[in-house]
Parts: C-alpha cells; sequence; structure tokens
C-alpha cells in the first residue's frame, strides 16, 4: 500500500471544504482494504471510509487518522428469476452505473439519476429520490467485516434499510466497509413516475421512457440546482443538508395548525406506518430563510431552499455556523429539530 501523509481532502469533496488526512490510503482491491484496516488497527488510527465525498463534510483541522478512499471498479450482469442482476464495484461512479442501467433497458434505479458519489455509499444512507430508494432494488451488500476481518455478502433483509438509513450508519456503523453492491432490476419494465415533480413534467405527455424519465430527473436536479455543474456556485454543496423529517398525524396537525392563519398547507407525503413524511425545504423556507440566503462565505444555494452552500472560502466553521442557525429557527417556529444528512468528519 502506498500511504501517504497530510493529503488534502477538500478537492475530494463536493463542498470544497476541510482540513488534510494524516495519512491517506487508496484501495483499488479487496485485499487492499483488508491491509487498509489492519494497517489502521495495528497502528491504534481512527479509520474512515471516502467515497464520492458527496455527503461530506470535513473539519478545518482534518481528520488525525486513516483515511482509506474506496476505488474498486467492476460491474457483472446476469440474470435470476426474471431480473438482471447488475452488481458493481463500491468505488464506481453512481449515475454512470445508472445511465448503464437505462441504457439496458433497466428499471429499478432510474429516479436516482444524477445523484453525485459512488455504488458503495448507495446502500449506507439508502439513497433515494424522486419516489425511488436503493432499498427497492438491491439484493446484497458485500461487506469487509471490520471486526472479524471476514468479508461476507449481507441481504437486503439485513441491512436494516429504512428512510436514508441502514444498519451501516446507525446500529453498526463503523464496522462493515462496502465492497460491492448486487441490485435486482426489472428488464424492460416502465419507468416510475409517480413523484409530483415528474408527474408534472411528464404531464399531457405520453408515457416516458427509461432514457426519458432519466433525462428528466437530471433537468429537474439541475434546476435545483441538485446537479454537480462545473464552475456553478451552488454545486458547492452536499445536496440535501437536512432530512425531511417522519412524524405522526397528530404532530402533523400541529404544525398545520401554527400556520393555518396564514392559510398555509404543509406539504406532505406519505410515510410507513401511516406517518408523513414533512417538507424539510418549506419549514426552513416558512421560517424565515429564502433560498440565495448567504451568511459570510456560507449561504443557501439560490435553487434550493435544503443546500447549504459554500459561495467561496468557506470554512467548515461557517457552514456549521449557518446550520445550527437554521435548526434553531426551524425549532422556534414550529417545535421540530432537523436532522441533517451529510457526515461530519473530524469534529
Amino acid at each position: 500500500m502506498d500511504i501517504r501523509e497530510n493529503v488534502p481532502l477538500a478537492p475530494m469533496t463536493t463542498f470544497r471544504i476541510g482540513g488534510p488526512a494524516r495519512w491517506f490510503v487508496e484501495a483499488a482491491t479487496e485485499a487492499d482494504v483488508r491491509a487498509a484496516v489492519q494497517h489502521a488497527a495495528e497502528h491504534k488510527l481512527p479509520l474512515f471510509v471516502l467515497g464520492g465525498g458527496s455527503n461530506l463534510l470535513v473539519s478545518d483541522d482534518g481528520f488525525p487518522g486513516l483515511v482509506l478512499r474506496i476505488a474498486l471498479r467492476g460491474i457483472e450482469e446476469r440474470e435470476s428469476a426474471g431480473k438482471r442482476i447488475s452488481e458493481a464495484a463500491a468505488g464506481e461512479d453512481w449515475d454512470a452505473f445508472v445511465a448503464l442501467a437505462v441504457s439496458r433497458g433497466c428499471a429499478g434505479i432510474e429516479c436516482l439519476s444524477g445523484i453525485p458519489g459512488t455504488v458503495g455509499g448507495t446502500p449506507v444512507q439508502n439513497v433515494g429520490a424522486y419516489g425511488q430508494e436503493v432499498a427497492d432494488t438491491i439484493s446484497s451488500v458485500r461487506v469487509l467485516d471490520t471486526t472479524s476481518g471476514e468479508i461476507t455478502d449481507l441481504a437486503n433483509s439485513d441491512a436494516g434499510f429504512t428512510y436514508r438509513s441502514s444498519i451501516f450508519n446507525s446500529a453498526q456503523r463503523g464496522r462493515y466497509i462496502v465492497l460491492r453492491v448486487a441490485y435486482a432490476l426489472a428488464p424492460g419494465a416502465p419507468p416510475r413516475v409517480e413523484y409530483a415533480d415528474l408527474k408534472q413534467y411528464f404531464e399531457g405527455k405520453p408515457q416516458p421512457t427509461l432514457a426519458e424519465t432519466r433525462e428528466a430527473v437530471r433537468q429537474i436536479r439541475l434546476s435545483k440546482a441538485m446537479l454537480l455543474v462545473p464552475g456553478d456556485e451552488d454545486s458547492r454543496s452536499a445536496g440535501s443538508f437536512f432530512k425531511n423529517p417522519i412524524i405522526s398525524t397528530t404532530e402533523y396537525a400541529r404544525i398545520a395548525g401554527i400556520v393555518a392563519s396564514r392559510g398555509l398547507k404543509p406539504p406532505s407525503y406519505p410515510a410507513p406506518d401511516g406517518r408523513v413524511k414533512l417538507a424539510a425545504a418549506w419549514l426552513v423556507e416558512q421560517s424565515g430563510f429564502t433560498k440565495g440566503y448567504v451568511r459570510g462565505a456560507a449561504g443557501i444555494s439560490r435553487r434550493h431552499a435544503l443546500a447549504i452552500v459554500n459561495r467561496g472560502g468557506a470554512s467548515a466553521a461557517d457552514i456549521l455556523a449557518l446550520k445550527d442557525e437554521i435548526q434553531q429557527r426551524v425549532f422556534d417556529s414550529f417545535g421540530l429539530q432537523l436532522q441533517p444528512e451529510p457526515v461530519f468528519l473530524g469534529f
């Protein structure tokens, strides 16, 4: 392994913020991953696994341990029980993988187009958008168990998928390193056009193809500054910074009562167990934050109220200060504590 010292992490994140990794290694094989984990254990170094850096805020001081960047590549396909099993290595670019699936006429992840990052990050956060989430199609996740050093395959049912969560970022955080992910896709199936934005996009038009749906999702994401575009200031972000709160119908009624006098109704979507998913962007805007809000070198995207952006030269401290301000004002306005989506490293 080529272990390097004091490697800048900011260029490896979409925020373009943060200090260096004290130690850094890139793993191109499963053996490299295992060796890096062993090295960190033997030298008592904190270990952090880095994928595409699209859901990450690195502290200004950097990270004092070993950053392991996953660079595993390769995609294999096979047929099984009428499904196309597409197995991708963790270091593969996610959007390129979605594009490949669509080009093969396989449905199941077309609405997840344009999401930055790598394949390995998708099961961790149970990535989802526009009516789909990867838990709908993941059949298994190949992982390295850092407690035993063994490589094993976890079934979908073992991953504990819930909204934006899995065992990988909750109950078993830090235990498993994702190496490969197998997705069971549907050849020849129609695209999923159920989300309001997509329905509006295709209103009055014939049933779209998978390719047309993918392009529509990318265009919608672009309109909200959720598509990484070189040189676009609003792209220096981690995407949606806060999760949409999932609340009870009683809690929803309470919040609706707060804004009823203003003639407003909180936008919501059905959630599991009879609960309600509340739009975090609406909460942010109704708490007084407008798109384009500026707080020093940090701010809110001019096209999406949930994206905190680096306006240029922002520090991690600047981003955290704005995060805290938004959370406090939403809490003061609605009694809800917004939960951030990004991973915070080195704080």
